[in-house]
């Protein structure tokens, strides 16, 4: 198959880049890397999957780049807001399937920023939209996200809750993207899958996110924040269970099923076991071996203080769902941390 993955400079892209690039799928990767937090990470994720820096730096935008590890993947650094650039890309590219990632990330950061938000997580979702009218791939995915289930008591959130409260711009924004979809899903029998992924974390995790922040914090001795006094819970997914999940959703394509349902399907991707932040931190201390010094905040604007995933629905569709323990993950994620940071981050 030709797979595109948008913001595989990303986190989760960039995982599962690399998974599919070690099935030997052939794989095109895009990502604009913007500066929302240390550019490095995200050349150092590039260049685990062998695109160098400087390669990225010395060629023209859309330029792709194959990669001196994976015979089968290449990259180019792409805005999906530059719609002659993702026009061109995707008609000429002739993909299978396209896994869209790309978008910008963050809670608290779309109190900050919003226009940033609609850039990139309307306008540029409805370029790739546009191009989809023409391109029509076997299957269009693309991220979604827990944040939309906004100011829901009910739990756990299952795909049919109702999501009309949104708690932040960026739950917004995602929201949009699911209503978006099914429209032109319905509108140009574009089959597409929108994935609500739980609290994603693992090796080169992003570092606004609480496992990267305690962890730094922890280590040097210097206190971290724990809004709504603790008492928080969050569904913390690891990393490789999510490409797994994504992965099997490959060639689960939707179909219609009448005239009046679209081939469009949403997906909850988390570990179903919601986990208190302060378990959370005390497994960080008994993988780093240091206690954390803990400053109590209120709740923050934007945030919920529960996140808990009904993934019934997944293990129907692909007979899997993510399991790996907290403890697991954690330790995947310091012995990463630590390894990444010493060589001199």
């Amino acid at each position: 198959m030709k797979i595109l993955v948008t913001g595989t400079a990303g986190f989760i892209g960039f995982h599962l880049a690399k998974r599919l690039a070690t099935m030997n799928e052939n794989i095109s990767c895009i990502d604009n890397i913007n500066d929302y937090y240390d550019v490095d990470l995200k050349y150092d994720r590039l260049a685990a999957l062998g695109i160098n820096k400087s390669d990225i730096e010395s060629s023209m935008n859309g330029d792709f780049i194959i990669s001196n590890i994976f015979p089968f993947l290449n990259f180019a650094k792409v805005d999906i807001c530059n719609m002659e650039l993702i026009s061109s890309i995707i008609t000429k590219g002739s993909f299978d399937i396209i896994i869209h990632l790309a978008a910008q990330a963050g809670v608290r950061y779309s109190l900050v920023n919003p226009n940033s938000y609609i850039s990139s997580n309307i306008q540029g979702f409805l370029n790739i939209l546009e191009v989809l009218r023409q391109a029509k791939p076997k299957h269009f995915i693309y991220a979604s996200s827990s944040s939309v289930y906004g100011m829901n008591t009910k739990t756990p959130f299952a795909e049919n809750d109702t999501v009309n409260s949104p708690a932040s711009l960026y739950a917004a924004t995602k929201r949009s993207n699911e209503l978006m979809a099914y429209t032109y899903s319905h509108l140009y029998n574009i089959p597409s899958t929108g994935l609500r992924f739980f609290t994603a974390y693992g090796p080169w995790g992003r570092p606004d996110m609480a496992p990267y922040i305690f962890t730094k914090s922890i280590m040097e001795g210097k206190p971290i924040n724990v809004f709504n006094n603790g008492k928080m819970q969050r569904d913390f997914t690891y990393i490789d269970d999510i490409v797994e999940s994504v992965i099997r959703i490959i060639d689960k394509i939707p179909v219609s099923k009448s005239l009046n349902q679209a081939p469009a399907a949403i997906y909850n991707i988390g570990n179903s076991k919601p986990i208190e932040l302060m378990d959370f931190i005390r497994e960080l201390e008994l993988a780093l071996n240091r206690k954390a010094i803990i400053n109590y905040e209120p709740l923050q604007a934007g945030d919920v203080a529960v996140t808990w995933a009904d993934c019934s629905a997944l293990q129907s569709l692909i007979g899997f769902i993510p399991d790996t323990s907290l403890a697991l993950g954690i330790e995947k994620f310091v012995d990463w941390h630590n390894e990444y940071y010493l060589r001199g981050k």
